[in-house]
Protein backbone atom coordinates (compact mmCIF):
# COMPACT_ATOMS: atom_id res chain seq x y z
CA UNK A 1 0.00 0.00 0.00
CA UNK A 2 1.39 3.38 -0.98
CA UNK A 3 2.36 5.75 1.80
CA UNK A 4 -0.10 8.63 2.34
CA UNK A 5 2.54 11.22 1.45
CA UNK A 6 3.21 9.46 -1.85
CA UNK A 7 -0.52 9.53 -2.66
CA UNK A 8 -0.64 13.22 -1.85
CA UNK A 9 2.37 13.84 -4.09
CA UNK A 10 0.76 11.98 -6.98
CA UNK A 11 -2.46 13.95 -6.51
CA UNK A 12 -0.52 17.23 -6.51
CA UNK A 13 1.33 16.26 -9.69
CA UNK A 14 -1.89 15.32 -11.45
CA UNK A 15 -3.47 18.61 -10.38
CA UNK A 16 -0.48 20.56 -11.71
CA UNK A 17 -0.57 18.68 -15.00
CA UNK A 18 -4.28 19.39 -15.40
CA UNK A 19 -3.74 23.07 -14.62
CA UNK A 20 -0.89 23.36 -17.11
CA UNK A 21 -3.02 21.77 -19.83
CA UNK A 22 -5.69 24.44 -19.45
CA UNK A 23 -5.08 27.35 -21.79
CA UNK A 24 -8.19 29.48 -21.57
CA UNK A 25 -11.91 29.95 -22.00
CA UNK A 26 -13.57 28.46 -25.05
CA UNK A 27 -16.78 29.95 -26.43
CA UNK A 28 -19.36 28.71 -28.91
CA UNK A 29 -22.58 30.45 -29.89
CA UNK A 30 -25.27 27.86 -30.63
CA UNK A 31 -27.69 29.54 -32.99
CA UNK A 32 -31.45 29.20 -32.51
CA UNK A 33 -33.03 26.01 -33.75
CA UNK A 34 -36.15 23.92 -33.04
CA UNK A 35 -34.87 23.01 -29.57
CA UNK A 36 -33.80 26.39 -28.18
CA UNK A 37 -33.05 29.99 -28.88
CA UNK A 38 -29.50 31.28 -29.04
CA UNK A 39 -27.29 29.77 -26.32
CA UNK A 40 -23.76 31.01 -25.65
CA UNK A 41 -21.55 28.35 -24.07
CA UNK A 42 -18.24 28.86 -22.23
CA UNK A 43 -15.90 26.05 -21.18
CA UNK A 44 -12.33 25.00 -20.53
CA UNK A 45 -10.20 24.43 -23.60
CA UNK A 46 -6.58 23.75 -24.42
CA UNK A 47 -6.79 26.12 -27.38
CA UNK A 48 -5.05 29.45 -27.10
CA UNK A 49 -7.58 32.28 -26.68
CA UNK A 50 -7.64 35.50 -28.66
CA UNK A 51 -9.39 38.85 -28.35
CA UNK A 52 -12.97 38.74 -29.58
CA UNK A 53 -15.32 41.72 -29.76
CA UNK A 54 -19.00 41.43 -28.89
CA UNK A 55 -20.75 44.79 -28.93
CA UNK A 56 -18.79 47.14 -26.67
CA UNK A 57 -16.98 44.27 -24.95
CA UNK A 58 -13.63 42.67 -25.67
CA UNK A 59 -13.41 39.05 -24.49
CA UNK A 60 -10.36 36.82 -24.17
CA UNK A 61 -11.78 33.55 -25.56
CA UNK A 62 -11.11 30.77 -28.04
CA UNK A 63 -14.01 30.70 -30.50
CA UNK A 64 -15.43 27.26 -31.39
CA UNK A 65 -12.53 25.51 -29.64
CA UNK A 66 -12.73 21.88 -28.53
CA UNK A 67 -13.77 21.58 -24.84
CA UNK A 68 -11.61 19.62 -22.43
CA UNK A 69 -13.09 16.38 -21.11
CA UNK A 70 -12.94 17.55 -17.46
CA UNK A 71 -15.51 20.36 -17.92
CA UNK A 72 -18.29 17.97 -16.94
CA UNK A 73 -20.41 20.12 -14.61
CA UNK A 74 -22.93 22.52 -16.13
CA UNK A 75 -24.09 25.92 -14.85
CA UNK A 76 -26.82 27.88 -16.63
CA UNK A 77 -26.86 31.66 -16.19
CA UNK A 78 -30.07 33.64 -16.68
CA UNK A 79 -29.12 37.21 -17.57
CA UNK A 80 -30.95 40.27 -16.32
CA UNK A 81 -33.39 42.44 -18.23
CA UNK A 82 -32.44 43.44 -20.91
CA UNK A 83 -29.09 41.71 -20.48
CA UNK A 84 -26.42 39.76 -22.32
CA UNK A 85 -23.82 37.07 -21.61
CA UNK A 86 -21.01 39.62 -21.77
CA UNK A 87 -21.81 41.45 -18.52
CA UNK A 88 -21.40 38.12 -16.69
CA UNK A 89 -18.04 37.26 -18.23
CA UNK A 90 -16.06 37.81 -15.01
CA UNK A 91 -18.28 35.25 -13.25
CA UNK A 92 -18.06 32.96 -16.29
CA UNK A 93 -14.28 33.02 -16.13
CA UNK A 94 -14.33 32.16 -12.40
CA UNK A 95 -16.68 29.23 -13.04
CA UNK A 96 -14.72 27.97 -16.04
CA UNK A 97 -11.45 28.19 -14.10
CA UNK A 98 -13.10 25.93 -11.50
CA UNK A 99 -13.97 23.35 -14.14
CA UNK A 100 -17.56 24.27 -15.00
CA UNK A 101 -19.17 24.59 -18.41
CA UNK A 102 -21.45 27.65 -18.50
CA UNK A 103 -24.48 28.12 -20.77
CA UNK A 104 -26.22 31.49 -21.16
CA UNK A 105 -29.53 31.36 -23.05
CA UNK A 106 -30.66 34.56 -24.73
CA UNK A 107 -34.09 35.34 -23.28
CA UNK A 108 -36.57 36.07 -26.04
CA UNK A 109 -37.61 39.75 -26.35
CA UNK A 110 -35.86 40.51 -23.06
CA UNK A 111 -32.23 40.92 -24.08
CA UNK A 112 -29.83 43.66 -25.14
CA UNK A 113 -30.74 43.23 -28.83
CA UNK A 114 -34.51 43.09 -28.32
CA UNK A 115 -36.14 44.44 -25.15
CA UNK A 116 -39.69 44.55 -26.52
CA UNK A 117 -41.44 42.22 -24.05
CA UNK A 118 -39.97 42.28 -20.51
CA UNK A 119 -41.74 41.74 -17.18
CA UNK A 120 -44.32 38.98 -16.56
CA UNK A 121 -44.47 37.80 -20.20
CA UNK A 122 -40.71 37.22 -20.14
CA UNK A 123 -40.82 35.77 -16.62
CA UNK A 124 -43.20 33.08 -17.87
CA UNK A 125 -40.84 32.18 -20.73
CA UNK A 126 -37.50 32.38 -18.97
CA UNK A 127 -37.54 29.14 -16.88
CA UNK A 128 -38.58 27.17 -19.97
CA UNK A 129 -35.74 28.78 -21.92
CA UNK A 130 -33.31 27.62 -19.23
CA UNK A 131 -34.63 24.06 -19.54
CA UNK A 132 -34.41 24.21 -23.33
CA UNK A 133 -30.78 25.36 -23.14
CA UNK A 134 -30.00 22.19 -21.14
CA UNK A 135 -31.90 20.14 -23.75
CA UNK A 136 -29.84 21.82 -26.45
CA UNK A 137 -26.49 20.93 -24.92
CA UNK A 138 -27.67 17.36 -24.43
CA UNK A 139 -28.09 17.18 -28.22
CA UNK A 140 -24.80 18.83 -29.13
CA UNK A 141 -22.10 16.21 -29.83
CA UNK A 142 -19.33 18.38 -28.35
CA UNK A 143 -21.09 18.53 -24.96
CA UNK A 144 -23.51 15.60 -24.78
CA UNK A 145 -20.80 13.07 -23.96
CA UNK A 146 -18.95 15.09 -21.32
CA UNK A 147 -21.62 16.93 -19.29
CA UNK A 148 -23.46 15.55 -16.26
CA UNK A 149 -27.06 16.52 -17.02
CA UNK A 150 -28.38 15.01 -13.79
CA UNK A 151 -26.57 17.57 -11.60
CA UNK A 152 -26.93 21.06 -13.07
CA UNK A 153 -26.48 24.40 -11.30
CA UNK A 154 -28.28 27.63 -12.16
CA UNK A 155 -27.49 31.30 -11.41
CA UNK A 156 -29.62 34.33 -12.18
CA UNK A 157 -29.38 38.02 -11.41
CA UNK A 158 -32.23 40.59 -11.21
CA UNK A 159 -34.87 39.31 -13.68
CA UNK A 160 -32.59 36.29 -13.93
CA UNK A 161 -32.92 36.03 -10.15
CA UNK A 162 -36.68 35.81 -10.66
CA UNK A 163 -35.99 32.92 -13.05
CA UNK A 164 -33.75 31.35 -10.41
CA UNK A 165 -36.41 31.52 -7.69
CA UNK A 166 -38.96 29.94 -10.03
CA UNK A 167 -36.58 27.06 -10.83
CA UNK A 168 -35.96 26.62 -7.08
CA UNK A 169 -39.66 25.83 -6.67
CA UNK A 170 -41.21 29.26 -6.16
CA UNK A 171 -44.56 30.28 -7.61
CA UNK A 172 -45.46 33.84 -8.58
CA UNK A 173 -48.44 35.79 -9.86
CA UNK A 174 -48.76 39.11 -11.71
CA UNK A 175 -51.67 40.05 -9.45
CA UNK A 176 -49.43 39.64 -6.41
CA UNK A 177 -47.11 42.24 -7.92
CA UNK A 178 -50.12 44.51 -8.51
CA UNK A 179 -51.06 44.27 -4.82
CA UNK A 180 -47.45 44.85 -3.78
CA UNK A 181 -47.26 48.00 -5.86
CA UNK A 182 -50.57 49.30 -4.55
CA UNK A 183 -49.18 49.08 -1.04
CA UNK A 184 -45.56 50.10 -1.68
CA UNK A 185 -45.57 52.30 -4.77
CA UNK A 186 -43.42 55.01 -3.18
CA UNK A 187 -40.98 52.78 -1.29
CA UNK A 188 -40.39 50.28 -4.16
CA UNK A 189 -41.10 52.63 -7.05
CA UNK A 190 -38.55 51.32 -9.58
CA UNK A 191 -39.69 47.72 -9.16
CA UNK A 192 -43.22 48.88 -9.96
CA UNK A 193 -42.43 51.49 -12.62
CA UNK A 194 -39.19 50.33 -14.20
CA UNK A 195 -35.94 52.29 -14.48
CA UNK A 196 -37.05 54.96 -16.95
CA UNK A 197 -39.01 57.15 -14.52
CA UNK A 198 -38.13 58.21 -10.97
CA UNK A 199 -39.58 60.03 -8.00
CA UNK A 200 -37.71 63.28 -7.40
CA UNK A 201 -39.54 64.78 -4.45
CA UNK A 202 -41.15 67.28 -6.79
CA UNK A 203 -44.76 68.25 -7.47
CA UNK A 204 -45.15 65.64 -10.21
CA UNK A 205 -44.40 62.65 -7.96
CA UNK A 206 -48.08 62.18 -7.10
CA UNK A 207 -49.04 62.18 -10.77
CA UNK A 208 -46.29 59.66 -11.58
CA UNK A 209 -47.54 57.29 -8.88
CA UNK A 210 -51.12 57.57 -10.10
CA UNK A 211 -50.13 56.87 -13.71
CA UNK A 212 -47.93 53.89 -12.79
CA UNK A 213 -50.65 52.47 -10.55
CA UNK A 214 -53.27 52.81 -13.31
CA UNK A 215 -50.99 51.07 -15.81
CA UNK A 216 -50.17 48.28 -13.36
CA UNK A 217 -53.83 47.68 -12.55
CA UNK A 218 -54.36 46.74 -16.20
CA UNK A 219 -50.96 45.19 -16.88
CA UNK A 220 -50.89 42.89 -13.83
CA UNK A 221 -54.52 41.76 -13.69
CA UNK A 222 -53.64 38.06 -14.15
CA UNK A 223 -54.30 36.15 -10.90
CA UNK A 224 -52.84 32.84 -12.17
CA UNK A 225 -49.91 31.24 -10.38
CA UNK A 226 -46.84 30.40 -12.49
CA UNK A 227 -44.17 27.84 -11.68
CA UNK A 228 -41.67 25.60 -13.44
CA UNK A 229 -39.04 23.23 -12.05
CA UNK A 230 -36.48 21.09 -13.82
CA UNK A 231 -35.34 17.96 -11.97
CA UNK A 232 -31.89 18.24 -13.56
CA UNK A 233 -31.23 21.49 -11.66
CA UNK A 234 -30.19 20.72 -8.08
CA UNK A 235 -28.53 23.98 -6.97
CA UNK A 236 -29.66 27.57 -7.56
CA UNK A 237 -28.12 30.95 -6.68
CA UNK A 238 -30.30 34.06 -6.99
CA UNK A 239 -28.55 37.44 -7.04
CA UNK A 240 -30.49 40.64 -6.24
CA UNK A 241 -33.67 38.91 -7.48
CA UNK A 242 -36.96 40.50 -8.43
CA UNK A 243 -39.11 38.70 -5.85
CA UNK A 244 -42.04 40.82 -4.69
CA UNK A 245 -44.51 38.78 -6.77
CA UNK A 246 -43.64 35.40 -5.22
CA UNK A 247 -45.71 33.44 -2.74
CA UNK A 248 -43.23 33.22 0.18
CA UNK A 249 -44.72 29.91 1.34
CA UNK A 250 -43.72 28.30 -1.95
CA UNK A 251 -40.07 28.95 -1.07
CA UNK A 252 -40.31 28.05 2.61
CA UNK A 253 -38.72 24.69 1.78
CA UNK A 254 -37.11 24.97 -1.69
CA UNK A 255 -36.86 21.90 -3.91
CA UNK A 256 -33.12 22.51 -4.44
CA UNK A 257 -30.14 23.98 -2.61
CA UNK A 258 -30.91 27.72 -2.78
CA UNK A 259 -28.58 30.62 -2.03
CA UNK A 260 -29.30 34.34 -2.19
CA UNK A 261 -27.11 37.38 -2.68
CA UNK A 262 -28.31 40.85 -1.74
CA UNK A 263 -26.83 44.32 -2.19
CA UNK A 264 -27.70 46.73 0.62
CA UNK A 265 -27.38 49.84 -1.61
CA UNK A 266 -29.65 48.43 -4.33
CA UNK A 267 -31.98 51.26 -5.42
CA UNK A 268 -33.71 49.27 -8.18
CA UNK A 269 -34.92 46.27 -6.16
CA UNK A 270 -35.02 47.32 -2.50
CA UNK A 271 -33.74 44.27 -0.54
CA UNK A 272 -36.44 44.30 2.15
CA UNK A 273 -39.14 43.82 -0.50
CA UNK A 274 -37.20 41.27 -2.58
CA UNK A 275 -34.18 39.20 -1.46
CA UNK A 276 -34.72 39.82 2.27
CA UNK A 277 -38.36 38.74 2.03
CA UNK A 278 -37.34 35.38 0.54
CA UNK A 279 -34.59 34.82 3.12
CA UNK A 280 -37.05 35.59 5.93
CA UNK A 281 -39.56 33.03 4.62
CA UNK A 282 -37.12 30.28 3.64
CA UNK A 283 -36.11 27.69 6.25
CA UNK A 284 -33.21 26.16 4.34
CA UNK A 285 -31.94 29.00 2.13
CA UNK A 286 -28.36 30.14 2.43
CA UNK A 287 -27.67 33.87 2.62
CA UNK A 288 -24.57 33.41 0.51
CA UNK A 289 -23.41 37.00 0.57
CA UNK A 290 -24.59 40.44 1.62
CA UNK A 291 -22.73 43.12 -0.32
CA UNK A 292 -22.93 46.02 2.11
CA UNK A 293 -21.53 48.69 -0.23
CA UNK A 294 -22.95 47.33 -3.47
CA UNK A 295 -25.79 48.54 -5.67
CA UNK A 296 -27.87 46.60 -8.19
CA UNK A 297 -24.95 46.30 -10.62
CA UNK A 298 -22.53 44.83 -8.09
CA UNK A 299 -23.02 41.33 -9.55
CA UNK A 300 -22.20 42.46 -13.09
CA UNK A 301 -18.71 42.36 -14.49
CA UNK A 302 -17.51 43.81 -16.69
CA UNK A 303 -19.81 46.79 -16.89
CA UNK A 304 -20.30 48.31 -20.35
CA UNK A 305 -17.33 50.59 -21.07
CA UNK A 306 -18.08 54.28 -21.07
CA UNK A 307 -21.36 53.99 -19.19
CA UNK A 308 -24.47 53.65 -21.33
CA UNK A 309 -26.53 51.97 -18.63
CA UNK A 310 -29.13 53.01 -16.09
CA UNK A 311 -28.13 55.11 -13.08
CA UNK A 312 -29.74 52.36 -10.99
CA UNK A 313 -26.95 49.97 -12.02
CA UNK A 314 -24.00 52.29 -11.42
CA UNK A 315 -21.86 51.56 -8.38
CA UNK A 316 -22.19 53.66 -5.21
CA UNK A 317 -19.03 55.74 -4.57
CA UNK A 318 -17.95 53.47 -1.70
CA UNK A 319 -18.13 50.25 -3.74
CA UNK A 320 -14.65 48.90 -4.56
CA UNK A 321 -15.30 46.95 -7.74
CA UNK A 322 -11.73 45.64 -8.04
CA UNK A 323 -11.98 43.74 -4.75
CA UNK A 324 -15.71 43.12 -4.34
CA UNK A 325 -16.58 41.62 -7.74
CA UNK A 326 -13.94 38.85 -7.46
CA UNK A 327 -15.20 38.18 -3.91
CA UNK A 328 -18.78 37.83 -5.16
CA UNK A 329 -17.77 35.59 -8.05
CA UNK A 330 -15.69 33.35 -5.81
CA UNK A 331 -18.59 32.96 -3.36
CA UNK A 332 -20.88 31.87 -6.21
CA UNK A 333 -18.25 29.50 -7.60
CA UNK A 334 -17.65 27.88 -4.21
CA UNK A 335 -21.40 27.49 -3.66
CA UNK A 336 -21.68 25.41 -6.82
CA UNK A 337 -18.52 23.46 -6.01
CA UNK A 338 -20.11 22.48 -2.68
CA UNK A 339 -23.65 21.79 -3.80
CA UNK A 340 -22.97 19.98 -7.04
CA UNK A 341 -20.55 17.68 -5.23
CA UNK A 342 -23.37 16.51 -2.90
CA UNK A 343 -25.93 13.81 -3.70
CA UNK A 344 -29.00 15.14 -5.50
CA UNK A 345 -32.07 15.75 -3.32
Amino acid sequence: MLHLNVLRFIAAVLTAVAASAYAGVGMVELQANAVSGLVTVFYQTQAVPGTVRRGAFQLDVAIDAVPTANSSRLIVISHGSPGSPWVHFDLVRSLVDAGFTVAVPEHHADNYKDASDPGPPAWRRRPLEVSRSIDRLAQEPAFASILDFARVGMFGMSAGGHTALTLAGGRWSPSRLREHCRLNIAEDFHACAGPSVALTGGLLDGVKKLIVSAINDRKFDDSSWYEHVDSRIIAVAAGVPFAADFDPDSLRQPKVALALISARKDRWLIPRFHSDAIVAACRSCEQLLTVESGGHGALLGPLPPGGGFSDLIQDPPEFDRDTQVPRINMAITRFFQRTLAQPAR
